[in-house]
């Protein structure tokens, strides 16, 4: 995964200025031409099977852990295992320099209609500085015209012009780091056949939706000195985010120098003619942690950057020069991560009387603030509602709802002296009038979680939802200014109720009618449709217990997108990452979108 360290040389850096890659179109072979193939004849009188069975790594090596320690079984770590490739995947040999050193990568064939496309690293082509040829499913002791496939010469090389590694280092750990992925083009094998013609198939471009818990199996060609029988290694694991980066990252052994490059692969077959990749190996510090481990990979996660680059090399055009500076990732909402692990409550709420929600935050030191919801999953600029005080920082759970039934949003706040409150009709000017709805000792000290929502058949989130200490959970319908009317017993005491961790009340999967979200203390997610005095509504589990959803710390629900329903979930986790999961339904979570990274 580690270069070497050499002399950065920057190639012509390359790729269109077209907004999305362009897939093959076409599985018929192309007849060659007349001198298709001579690329390839001339490279294979050098290529014998010595050199290529010599050849070391590109990027550096790695390393198992020194000493002793505890074997992968005993650590519990997934183990890549060795086996024969697979004929989408293969690596790069090449001679740079008077003294003829050969090195290798590993890369990937690409669906285009070009035909012609290999994924690797950014990283390793920088370092093609003589000529190279990729050899797919690369069989160690084969000579050229022996290769499952043959091989292929590198005509053209294709990167971002803002890939540039440190100054003085032969990796990088800048946000730059992101725009680790390269493309080249490649000319016909021995027989004339265009690359895709003679694996027949190729990788489909796959921009990923979010990082966290995706199947991935990763393909590569480990070192010779890790791998004297230069057999491949693949292993199939979830995958997280590198936090602060726009990178995946896996737990898997065996990946040593030369992996670079290696295609991330969501659904995986042996030997199978198609797939679709959504990262390459490779990124912050060439695609590794600082120690350089081979059981931590890293891998830019496929976006908008990398598809314009593969649409430019299957154009073979070169990407404008005057591309703007690369500022990694930008956060939807703003203070990074470290200021949202202060955010300890969330109401959702149309306080701007646009008809689309916003998002109120309570922070730690009693601060308030406002974020404008724009409808499309973003929001605008952070109004400031109360300064840092110390009031508000006895503020035990709260929501947003139009509780009194008017039209205005409202806040309800449960104070930890037992005290409950009611802000009618709060906006961007401030809170407002206040009015006590219970007294300072009442039994709403025992209120351990409060939610508005839409339980008696009206509209709007008129309804309150508590789930009681001792596990009890009422509604009450008939809130206003002037208290909060009877109370409907849905749930007796009891010790399951007493594990919800979080709830918020929501339309989800497009219910209109009212609808509960439940995070419990096992990590698992449920959902409840229809909830209504007659009692909590269909439990359908979301998500088992995992240790993921432990670390969800504050959740709301609310109209955050273009449907217009109350079923967009914003869930603020214990690192300050702020995630959104539009459209969510009642079997499963909406799509992920990141409005916090991890680490920023």
């Amino acid at each position: 995964m580690r270069r070497a360290t050499v002399a950065v040389v920057c190639l012509t850096a390359v790729g269109g200025a077209a907004p999305a890659a362009q897939a093959g179109t076409s599985t018929s072979p192309t007849p060659p031409s007349p001198a298709a193939g001579r690329e390839a004849q001339d490279a294979a009188r050098f290529w014998t099977a010595g050199r290529m069975a010599d050849a070391r790594p590109l990027d550096g090596a790695r390393t198992a852990p020194a000493g002793p320690g505890p074997s992968v079984a005993a650590t519990g770590r997934p183990q890549g295992t060795m086996f024969a490739g697979t004929r989408l995947v293969g690596t790069f040999f090449g001679s740079d320099g008077p003294a003829g050193t050969t090195w290798h990568c590993t890369g990937s064939v690409m669906d285009t209609a070009a035909r012609d496309v290999v994924l690797t690293a950014a990283h390793c082509v920088l370092n093609m500085k003589g000529d190279y040829i990729f050899v797919p499913k690369f069989a160690k002791g084969a000579g050229p015209d022996k290769q499952p496939y043959g091989i292929f010469h590198i005509q053209r090389l294709f990167t971002d012009p803002r890939y540039v590694p440190d100054p003085g280092s032969s990796t990088t750990k800048q946000p730059a780091s992101d725009l680790d992925t390269a493309f080249a083009r490649v000319s016909a094998n021995q027989s004339g056949q265009s690359l895709q013609d003679a694996v027949g198939g190729g990788l489909t471009f796959t921009q990923p939706s979010g990082f966290t818990n995706k199947n991935v199996t990763v393909v590569g060609y480990p070192s010779a000195r890790n791998n004297s029988a230069g057999r491949a290694v693949k292993c199939t694991v979830p995958t997280s985010q590198l936090p602060g980066y726009r990178q995946l990252s896996m737990t898997c052994g065996g990946y040593y120098g030369g992996v670079s490059g290696s295609p991330w692969i969501t659904d995986y077959k042996d030997d199978a003619r198609t797939g679709h990749v959504i990262g390459n190996l490779g990124g912050y510090n060439g695609g590794g942690n600082d120690a350089d481990v081979d059981y931590i990979s890293y891998a830019p996660a496929f976006g908008p950057d990398a598809a314009r680059l593969l649409s430019a090399a299957v154009a073979n055009q070169d990407l404008p020069g005057d591309l703007p500076p690369y500022q990694g990732l930008k956060d939807v909402l703003p203070g990074g991560a470290a200021r949202w692990r202060k955010a300890t409550l969330l109401a959702a709420g149309d306080y701007t009387g646009d008809h689309l929600d916003d998002l109120l935050t309570v922070w730690s030191d009693g601060g308030m603030t406002l974020y404008p919801g724009n409808g499309k999953g973003g929001f605008g600029s952070e109004k400031r509602l109360l300064k840092a005080n110390s009031t508000w920082t006895h503020a035990r759970t709260l929501t947003g709802g139009d509780l009194t039934g008017d039209g205005r949003p409202d806040l309800l706040v449960r104070w930890s002296d037992g005290e409950a409150t009611l802000y009618p009709g709060i906006g961007t000017a401030g809170l407002g009038r206040e009015v006590r709805m219970a007294a300072s000792g009442s039994a709403w000290k025992n209120a351990v979680q409060i939610t508005s929502g839409q339980f008696d058949g009206g509209k709007g989130a008129t309804d309150l939802l508590v789930r009681w200490s001792d596990g009890r959970l009422s509604l009450y319908t008939g809130v206003g200014s002037g208290g909060f009317g009877p109370a409907k017993q849905l749930v007796k005491a009891n010790g399951t109720w007493t594990k919800a961790a979080l709830l918020t009340g929501g339309t989800f999967g497009g219910n209109a009618a009212g609808g509960l979200l439940v995070r419990w203390a096992d990590g698992s997610l449920d959902s409840y449709a229809g909830t209504s005095a007659a009692g909590p509504g269909t439990r359908t589990r979301v998500l088992g217990p995992n240790g993921t959803w432990q670390h969800a710390q504050v959740m709301t629900a609310g109209n955050f997108t273009a449907d217009h329903a109350d079923d967009d979930l914003i869930v603020r986790w214990s690192d300050g990452e702020t995630t959104l999961y539009a459209d969510t339904g009642t079997k499963a979570l909406g799509t992920e979108n990141t409005l916090v990274h991890p680490g920023t």
